[in-house]
C-alpha cells in the first residue's frame, strides 16, 4: 500500500467558522454508509490540535489565536518530518487549513536538499499575513507562512508586537528558510482573492488554472501542464480544499464559493495528479459537517479520497 499513513489532524482553530474539526469524522461516516472499508486498511495517526485555545477568547485581532496555531503546526511539522523520514506516504485529512503549513515544513525537514513543489487546489490563495488579513482567520495564511512572505508592500494591518513574535517563530518551523519557492506553487481553481494576494500572485508569477480553463483545457492537459510547470522540483505536495467545489456542492464546507469545480473534476484531477512519482503527500481539509445537510459534502469529500488514494496504490 505504499507505505501510506493516515494523518488525522482535528484542528479548526483558524477557520472562521466552527465545525472542521468534526469533518475527519462526517468522512468516516460517510465511508460507513458507503459500506467502504477504506478507514480500516490504514492505521491512523492523531495529531494533537489546541481547540481548547478557543475557550480562552482571542487577543490576536490580526492573526486569531496564533498561540494555538503555532503549537499545532508544531504538532503536525514532527509528524510528518517523522514519516517522511520513514519514507512513509502521508494522507492527511485536516480540520482548517493553515496546518497544511506543518505539512510543508515537515516534509521539507525530512528532505531539505529536496526542492518542493506545492499544487493548491482551493478557492482561496492562502497567501494573507498578519500584516495584509481583511478577516484575521489564519487558514488564509499557510503559504505565506511557509515562503516566508510578510508582504509589507501590501501592508494594511499594524499588529501587535506579540503577534509578529508568534508569526517569526512560526515562519522559522523546521528551519529558518523559505520551505518553497512561490514560482513552485501552482493553483487550480483559485477565485476568491484579496488585493494582497493578487500582488503577490503577479510578482512570482504563480500559475492558476481557473475552473473556466479547466474545463477548456481539460483534466488531463491540466494535470500535464501543472506537473510540467514543477518540472524542476523533485518532490510535490498536494493540497485539496473542499471548498474548490462549486458553492451549489460545497455547502458543508467554511467558505463556499461560486463557479468551482464539480465533483467529478476533482476526482479526476486529483487521481491523474497523484500518478506522479514525485507527490509525497496528499491532504484533504475544511469539511465542516456542522454547515451540512445529511453529510453531502463529507460524502463527496470521502468519494474524491478514495478514488485519490485508490490511483496512488495502483500506479505506484
Amino acid at each position: 500500500m505504499r507505505n501510506i499513513k493516515l494523518v488525522e489532524v482535528r484542528s479548526e482553530i483558524a477557520a472562521g467558522t466552527r465545525g472542521a474539526s468534526l469533518g475527519i469524522d462526517a468522512l468516516k461516516i460517510a465511508s460507513l454508509d458507503k459500506k467502504s472499508d477504506f478507514f480500516t486498511k490504514f492505521d491512523p495517526i492523531n495529531v494533537q490540535d489546541a481547540n481548547n485555545y478557543l475557550w480562552k477568547g482571542n487577543k490576536f485581532p490580526h492573526a486569531k489565536y496564533i498561540d494555538g496555531v503555532y503549537q499545532v503546526l508544531k504538532n503536525v511539522y514532527s509528524t510528518i518530518e517523522s514519516l517522511r523520514l520513514e519514507k512513509k506516504f502521508p494522507i492527511v485529512l485536516a480540520g482548517d487549513h493553515s496546518t497544511a503549513a506543518g505539512t510543508i515544513m515537515g516534509i521539507k525537514a525530512a528532505d531539505p536538499e529536496k526542492r518542493l513543489g506545492v499544487i493548491w487546489i482551493d478557492a482561496h490563495a492562502d497567501l494573507h499575513t498578519p500584516y495584509t488579513t481583511p478577516s484575521g482567520n489564519m487558514h488564509g495564511m499557510p503559504l505565506a507562512m511557509t515562503a516566508q512572505l510578510d508582504n509589507k508592500d501590501c501592508q494594511v494591518n499594524e499588529p501587535t508586537e506579540e503577534t509578529i513574535h508568534y508569526w517569526e517563530r512560526i515562519k522559522k518551523i523546521g528551519g529558518d528558510f523559505p520551505k518553497i519557492d512561490p514560482k513552485d506553487i501552482v493553483f487550480i481553481s483559485v477565485r476568491d482573492t484579496e488585493k494582497p494576494e493578487d500582488y503577490l500572485i503577479d510578482k512570482y508569477g504563480i500559475k492558476n488554472f481557473k475552473t473556466e480553463e479547466v474545463r477548456n483545457l481539460g483534466i488531463q492537459k491540466v494535470a500535464q501542464e501543472t506537473l510540467e510547470i514543477l518540472k524542476d522540483c523533485d518532490q510535490i505536495y498536494i493540497s485539496f480544499d473542499v471548498d474548490s467545489l462549486d458553492s451549489s456542492i460545497s455547502v458543508g464546507t467554511g467558505t463556499p464559493v461560486p463557479n468551482g469545480l464539480t465533483v467529478e473534476e476533482a476526482i479526476s484531477l486529483n487521481a491523474e495528479l497523484i500518478k506522479d512519482k514525485r507527490v509525497c503527500c496528499w491532504e484533504i481539509v475544511e469539511v465542516n459537517p456542522t454547515l451540512d445537510t445529511e453529510n453531502t459534502m463529507a460524502e463527496h469529500a470521502f468519494e474524491i479520497l478514495e478514488i485519490t488514494t485508490n490511483s496512488l496504490v495502483e500506479h505506484f
